[in-house]
């Protein structure tokens, strides 16, 4: 084998070898972050309300780039303790839902269109937990819920609502804090 052909094996399985090792380390990169959204919204896990988290007049956020017609709020759940029930009032502004799970990212999204009777009520559970909540269900009054089986127990979800002038920016504010995250007793039990 020639001194080239030699030269040109080791340069191309370092470069194979190195472009592994960069995927493999930007796949594992979100496992070993400390300061994920889940445990900056960990303190959530004991409030009833979302945590508003792209305030407006130039306080401080977490968020990278916060978008000042949006406002952004939101929650973590953990389901080993029960199914979780989210509840928001829609009004006149876009209100949107996104489920996250604690490391994998994106899982579920459902906007205010979901409403019936001007409310949204969605209720997050493991599959186990649907399985319990369909064997518990009356047959002539069905549940009208709806469920979403998160692939983790752990994750967070996110609510926009949209202020599409500054001056509604109080308003959609006040939207996104008031939804509530809880513990579903009657799903729990």
């Amino acid at each position: 084998m020639s001194n080239l052909t030699r030269l040109f094996l080791a340069t191309l399985s370092g470069l194979v070898l190195a472009a592994g090792v960069h995927i493999a380390i930007i796949f594992a990169a979100p496992s070993f972050a400390e300061n994920d959204a889940f445990n900056r919204l960990q303190e959530t896990l004991t409030e009833d309300q979302a945590q508003l988290i792209s305030p407006a007049g130039g306080e401080k956020t977490w968020l990278p780039l916060p978008d000042p017609a949006t406002a952004v709020a939101a929650c973590a759940f953990d389901l080993s303790d029960g199914p979780v029930r989210v509840t928001a009032k829609p009004g006149q502004d876009f209100l949107s839902f996104s489920f996250h799970t604690k490391t994998r990212g994106v899982f579920f999204a459902v906007t205010d269109r979901a409403a019936i009777r001007g409310e949204l009520e969605l209720v997050v559970m493991t599959p186990r937990q649907l399985d319990e909540a369909r064997a518990a269900e009356d047959e002539n009054d069905p549940s009208r819920d709806v469920r979403i089986v998160a692939p983790q127990e752990q994750g967070y979800i996110v609510v926009r609502v949209a202020a599409p002038r500054p001056s509604q920016r109080v308003q959609a504010e006040e939207a996104a804090k008031a939804v509530t995250c809880t513990i579903d007793e009657d799903e729990a039990s």
